[in-house]
């Protein structure tokens, strides 16, 4: 399949923490981007934020991803989808909640393609490492030929009473799947290929409309909790965390699974490196003395880490120059800074 040179991009759930990004990021290589949100009052501060693009920018309305022919007339006259609509929190009671959503959206917006996606050249699909990995009690290496069987193996067996993580990694898992098992059905129908990005928590500046840090999506929550608000334990700094990606580098991901010809048909894990929470503690309070200083005994040369990602595949595709964990919480505070939320 060729690469998509700047077109016309369409942006699904573009008010989003990662979406908006990405719409940035599509803007600033001279694509033009249509962007879909559920209300006008949700377009408002996206047409704020762009305007200086003009034209090249517009938001329309889907009120809901999950409905037969939502996106039909959004995917008219495109040359390729970022389709990054799908929930991400952790207080879903019916795992219902989340996977419909995420599982209807994705079919949604393949259906639409299928149907009136004539000059539509490359979908890709935002999953996540919630697809990849499985926590077990030993250090692993997971690379994209892994997929999660125990998150779906929980909620089939706990239905409401399994783990939140869980029922969000479940949702992503359908859906990934249902993207991959659509294609293979479609694809003597259709000109267009899939790729799918698989990065894990997302971190770094917010562009997206917040009004106070209650407010911040799941991930980036979660980080102003443990770095800012001081909410974690000493135990959970030094010995807890995951996988990372600055939202920025995330963005870039998704312009160059687009314009990269060999990227069709792949699924990309995207991810800077592993984190404990004492890691970003220790910047952010070398940075702003004020911030709690957390777990000063921690030592990340003996911190063992039970998740990392081979990124052969990313590196060999895309080669992106990731943002550091200095440069990433550096930036966040900034932002955080501006908004009135941390004092100097």
């Amino acid at each position: 399949m060729p690469a998509v040179m700047p077109g016309k991009v369409l942006v699904t759930g573009a008010n989003g923490y990662v979406a908006i990004w990405v719409v940035k990021a599509f803007l600033e290589k001279g694509f033009a981007v249509r962007g879909t949100v559920r209300s006008q009052s949700k377009a408002k501060h996206l047409r704020q934020l762009f305007q200086s693009h003009g034209d090249k920018f517009e938001v329309v309305i889907v009120d809901d991803i999950t409905k037969d022919g939502a996106f039909d007339d959004a995917v008219k006259g495109v040359d390729a989808i970022a389709h990054t609509a799908s929930p991400f929190h952790m207080h879903a009671d019916d795992p219902n909640e989340m996977i419909i959503p995420a599982l209807q959206g994705t079919l949604s917006v393949l259906h639409s393609a299928l149907k009136y996606g004539k000059g539509i050249k490359r979908i890709v699909i935002t999953a996540s490492c919630a697809t990849v990995l499985e926590y077990g009690p030993e250090p692993r290496v997971f690379s994209e030929k892994d997929w999660n069987e125990r998150s779906i193996r929980e909620v089939n067996e706990k239905g409401r009473a399994a783990a939140p993580g869980d029922k969000y990694c479940a949702s992503k898992i359908l859906a990934e799947r249902a993207a991959w098992d659509f294609h293979k059905q479609h694809k003597n129908e259709i000109a267009w290929d899939v790729t799918v990005l698989n990065p894990p928590f997302v971190f770094g500046p917010v562009l997206h409309e917040v009004d106070k840090p209650e407010n911040l999506n799941q991930s980036v929550k979660v980080w102003w909790d443990a770095v800012v608000a001081g909410q974690f334990s000493n135990e959970d700094l030094a010995n807890n965390g995951d996988v990372w990606v600055d939202v920025r580098d995330l963005a870039t991901a998704h312009v160059l699974a687009i314009t990269t010809p060999e990227a069709g048909g792949e699924r990309v894990i995207v991810c800077s490196g592993p984190f404990k929470w004492q890691d970003f503690v220790n910047v952010a309070h070398r940075l702003y003395p004020k911030l709690p200083a957390g777990n000063t005994s921690y030592d990340p040369t003996k911190a063992v880490h039970m998740l990392s990602y081979d990124t052969t595949k990313e590196r060999k595709l895309f080669g992106i120059k990731f943002h550091t964990l200095e440069e990433m919480t550096k930036d966040t505070l900034e932002d955080f800074v501006k908004r009135g939320w941390v004092s100097v």
